[in-house]
């Protein structure tokens, strides 16, 4: 059973922090069911995983290390400390344009569940990329990662100057809003763009002026407003719905 130092706990726990992330360009992921997602689907971005002994696996080349329940819980983020953990190198994302299909965008969506399930969401539908603004939560906040379920492994995800992004796009933005047109009753729905805002204002000022198809979902009953993850779910399921009919 491996003792780790106290200098290797502190620098894992430090992890936990966006701007230690940033400076190592490294993120963890914790739990049994995360872990094997990332050695199946991320396995050549695992710099080191970290397990207790009832945790199984195979990886042909990641370095393990088998821990303690007590060293486990010293370094997880999570009230229960579930078997494995695992510390990923950040892919470098270069070339994120989808042509002829459909790619999300947002806006200063701030919730780190929302985030997640957003993930979640696009991997559903097969939705390869999504397009984030700089104050958008970061995609590997621990909260963000747990909540995507293995959906961070599939999905690439950019941060950009949205407003200059957007700019350079040809091809339909889908805006959602409030005085949007029904999306059921647009009789043409293409691949494209499909942009959502932040929960409590909705998308910028500044971005509004790129968005060449408002769409909105109506409102039957007296919510004010949906949960920007619930919109997200039921705006691309109809895309995908209309366009690959």
């Amino acid at each position: 059973m491996s003792d780790l130092s106290k200098n290797k706990i502190k620098w894992i726990r430090s992890l936990h922090q966006k701007k230690i992330r940033e400076e190592e360009g490294l993120y963890c992921v914790e739990g049994e069911k995360m872990v094997l997602e990332a050695i199946a689907y991320a396995g050549d971005s695992i710099q080191l995983i970290l397990h207790t002994t009832e945790f199984k696996f195979s990886h042909p080349s990641a370095d393990s290390c088998c821990v303690s329940e007590k060293e486990l819980a010293q370094i997880s983020t999570l009230k229960t400390p579930n078997k494995a953990f695992a510390i990923l190198r950040k892919k470098e994302i270069s070339d994120f344009s989808e042509q002829n299909k459909l790619t999300l965008a947002l806006d200063g969506v701030q919730d780190p569940g929302n985030m997640g399930t957003i993930l979640r969401i696009a991997d559903w539908f097969g939705i390869s990329t999504i397009v984030c603004s700089k104050n958008t939560v970061e995609c590997h906040n621990p909260k963000v990662v747990q909540a995507s379920m293995g959906a961070i492994f599939r999905v690439q995800i950019a941060y950009v100057d949205l407003a200059q992004w957007l700019k350079k796009q040809s091809v339909p933005i889908y805006g959602a809003l409030l005085s949007g047109e029904s999306i059921y009753a647009k009789q043409e729905l293409k691949n494209g763009i499909l942009l959502l805002g932040n929960e409590g204002n909705g998308i910028s000022e500044d971005i509004l002026p790129f968005i060449t198809h408002p769409i909105a979902i109506p409102r039957i009953g007296q919510a004010e407003s949906l949960n920007v993850s619930v919109a997200a779910g039921i705006l691309v399921s109809e895309f995908i719905r209309r366009t690959n009919s």
